[in-house]
């Protein structure tokens, strides 16, 4: 379910958008054609009221549909794989929901969190006995489609292009990764229906990061009534009233949080920003440093991310986040590594050169230092990840504050330390903060692994940036040592995955 895009040059500012998508027209005759204009006029109602919070701007990727196909394949890129991008990749909060059916709408707020934004705690789920009939029905969908579920997906975008083709503009050229996060939202939908706060958080958060994308809120019934009818073919053995009913009062709920926090968000930011490239540093073959400068200011915590698109593709944002805490210059540092197939991540290190305009998307993330507490920190960074961590590091400094940071820096070689100068550059000019190198190659030793020779650390909160794999087996070292979940602050993996970061 993530947002299409446009390549509108508007600011983000103002909405535009006008002429953007014609007036619906019928769908046309299918195959089945009777049965899927049924399915139209059942859904028909399916419209969320919230206000029109009109966006801007591009990303991701897909393909192209120019009939509805009655036995659907999988849809095939029409451009290179999409990106596999690598670097300070850092995505939602670890407590990472997905959509599904939340709270009635009344209890689903639309504000914006404050700027001064905490890590949020980790909730449980409820007991599976007390599961509502909704997510009863929602699960035993999705757990019916799990087998076929590309098909499933491949054959929503088909609908969607094909009922609106006025939608496929929107897209990127390769669906590949579109058709991957639509499905890892609607698993993350059944596994947190029930769990009201940590869903509703995970739906502003991604209503507000859809702006960026140009989704409106009257697109949001042209999706539901397209996901639906996918969801009801392919899990035809098990589909019945009382399912489709349980599908649109989920669906309803779900755009009615992200419209409302879409809404908001419109009030007190632009959609996205543009930003010059002022300098270009490459500091190994594959990893550079790219620093930019924002048309107007960009409000940010340390240790959080924001989506980067380049001007060679357009429509396509990976993830990256700040190499350092806010700048009194307002200039913000991202690390990346190109990674083969990677399409943003080999424009910005191999083409990008100052001068060139890209654009951002807004900051997300709760990776950031609680300052009420006066617990040390434990870092893990990994190739790239050291990126968020050295943020931290600025941020605690900067609150002139004396709690001890550890930080662990993991390579795979001595190459890879690209940035270890830099760090103990901040370990000399800091005597509560410690710098550790850990090379695999040398110590023949991960770096989870290495963390479990140091310590205690029950009395530390830990931060972990890195590739996915690192992420996992870090969380596991960390709870092996004795630090409780709800202490243990990470990207989330599975949006990691997504992105191919």
């Amino acid at each position: 379910m993530d947002a299409p895009t446009t390549t509108s040059a508007d600011n983000g500012t103002s909405g535009g958008g006008g002429g953007w998508f014609t007036p619906r027209k019928p769908p046309p005759a299918t195959p089945g054609g009777e049965q899927d204009a049924a399915e139209g006029s059942r859904l028909a109602g399916m419209r969320p009221m919230g206000r029109s919070a009109s966006v801007t701007a591009p990303e991701n990727t897909p393909e192209t549909a120019t009939e509805e196909p009655s036995a659907p394949a999988p849809a095939r890129a029409a451009t290179p794989p999409p990106d596999a991008e690598a670097g300070s990749a850092a995505p939602p909060p670890s407590p990472a929901g997905g959509p599904a059916a939340p709270p009635p709408p009344q209890a689903s707020p639309a504000d914006p969190p404050p700027a001064e934004q905490r890590v949020p705690v980790q909730r449980s789920e409820p007991p599976e006995d007390a599961a509502s009939p909704d997510a009863v029905l929602v699960r035993r969908t999705m757990a019916e489609v799990g087998p076929v579920a590309d098909k499933v997906t491949s054959y929503f975008y088909a609908l969607l292009f094909v009922r609106h083709p006025d939608l496929r503009s929107l897209f990127p050229a390769a669906m590949d990764t579109q058709r991957d996060r639509l499905l890892k939202a609607l698993l993350t939908a059944a596994e947190h229906i029930d769990n009201t706060p940590v869903l509703v958080e995970y739906l502003q958060n991604l209503g507000r990061g859809h702006r960026k994308y140009g989704t409106r809120p009257e697109h949001y019934p042209a999706v539901g009534e397209c996901l639906i009818g996918a969801l009801s073919r392919y899990a035809e053995p098990i589909w019945d009233a009382e399912t489709e009913a349980a599908w649109v009062r989920t669906y309803t709920t779900i755009s009615q949080v992200m419209i409302d926090a879409a809404a908001a968000d419109e009030l007190r930011a632009p959609a996205w920003w543009y930003a010059e490239v002022v300098s270009h540093d490459l500091r190994t073959p594959d990893v550079a440093v790219v620093t930019v400068r924002p048309d107007q200011p960009y409000p940010f915590l340390a240790g959080q991310y924001a989506s980067l698109e380049t001007p060679w593709w357009p429509r396509i944002w990976r993830h990256y986040s700040f190499a350092s805490a806010p700048r009194s210059d307002g200039l913000l540092s991202f690390h990346v590594k190109a990674v083969p197939a990677g399409w943003v991540s080999n424009a910005l290190v191999h083409r990008a050169r100052p001068g060139d305009i890209i654009r951002l998307g807004p900051p997300a993330g709760s990776m950031t230092v609680d300052h009420t507490t006066d617990s040390g920190l434990l870092c893990l960074g990994g190739g790239t990840g050291i990126a968020p961590i050295k943020a931290l590091v600025e941020d605690v400094a900067e609150h002139g504050e004396r709690r001890p940071v550890e930080v662990f820096y993991g390579a795979r070689t001595d190459h890879d330390l690209y940035d270890i100068d830099t760090m103990l550059r901040l370990q000399q000019s800091h005597p509560w903060l410690s710098v550790r190198a850990i090379v695999d190659q040398k110590a023949h030793l991960q770096l989870p692994d290495a963390v479990r020779e140091y310590g205690p650390w029950t009395e530390y909160d830990a931060y972990l940036s890195g590739p996915p794999g690192m992420i996992r087996s870090g969380v596991d070292a960390l709870r092996d040592v004795g630090i409780p979940s709800e202490r243990i602050r990470h990207d989330s993996v599975e949006e990691l995955v997504a992105a191919g970061d």
